[in-house]
């Protein structure tokens, strides 16, 4: 928001859970005024927003009739006069608010507005795609098919959690939870390996034990195995076609595969695909 829209100041918080929100990220700010400051549907501009669902600025936060004063001690130590704030929504659902702020009294233009909603924006994605992510894991931890089912249906079901694990993967922030995934599709992987007779998988896992597929290489297998052409992977893993292309035939090469499915084959024969 200040880099895009010229705002030097830029602050927000999101709900955990309770009927109010705090203001948790500060950028730009001077003092500790505003940081830990609930913010309660209704009241001042954030709360507003909250009620309202929608953007709303104010020219003049201390002598604005638009919105409640609960919160004018904070602003006013803070030296803040001209505020913006937008709403935060994920799946109908206000999460939280995003303000900019300048310290003059003006009238905030298009640029600031249109930085602050599109920095929501990603912000309500990046949440969309941490709360996936997190069901996607509650699924993946619960026991997997045992290696003797039968019905395709479930082993389908797995395996399309397992893609979508990992195209989530690469979207989340935070690292610890990137890793947590990852290792859960590695736990789906290694559910199917048990398949066929045990001297068989054997076997075939001694000759693919030296295979060592990279994190992309296997993101693009995983694609390929649920039916998805190049294009599609490419569009579902934030991928080039080309770069998509790339990866397939080093894992080709790796796996010594010689067609797309032939790779999908011994993937799943090596454990790095359920």
């Amino acid at each position: 928001m200040r880099r895009r829209g010229g705002l030097p100041v830029a602050f927000g918080g999101l709900f955990s859970g309770s009927r109010q929100f705090r203001i948790s990220e500060l950028t730009g700010t001077t003092t500790n005024s505003l940081r830990g400051l609930a913010v309660i549907p209704g009241n001042g501009l954030g709360g507003k927003v909250l009620t309202m669902s929608r953007p709303i600025s104010v020219a003049d936060y201390p002598a604005s009739r638009a919105i409640s004063h609960e919160y004018d001690a904070a602003v006013g130590a803070e030296g803040l006069r001209s505020m913006l704030a937008v709403p935060v929504v994920v799946r109908g659902r206000v999460r939280g608010v995003l303000y900019g702020a300048l310290r003059q009294p003006l009238m905030l233009g298009d640029r600031a507005l249109s930085a602050a909603v599109a920095a929501a924006r990603e912000l309500e994605q990046a949440l969309a795609g941490q709360e996936e992510a997190q069901r996607l894991l509650t699924v993946a931890r619960q026991q997997p098919p045992s290696v003797e089912e039968t019905d395709p249906a479930v082993w389908e079901e797995v395996r399309e959690a397992h893609v979508d694990l990992r195209a989530l993967a690469h979207r989340v922030s935070d690292p610890q939870l990137r890793e947590e995934i990852l290792s859960a599709c590695g736990r789906l992987a290694r559910a199917s390996s048990g398949h066929g007779r045990e001297r068989a998988r054997r076997r075939e896992r001694e000759r693919l034990s030296g295979v060592n597929l990279s994190p992309r290489e296997v993101d693009v297998l995983a694609c390929v195995a649920s039916g998805a052409t190049n294009s599609a992977a490419a569009e579902r893993l934030g991928l080039r076609p080309e770069t998509v292309k790339s990866y397939l035939r080093s894992s080709m090469r790796k796996l010594g595969a010689h067609t797309r499915l032939h790779a999908v084959v011994e993937a799943r024969r090596a454990g790095l695909l359920p």
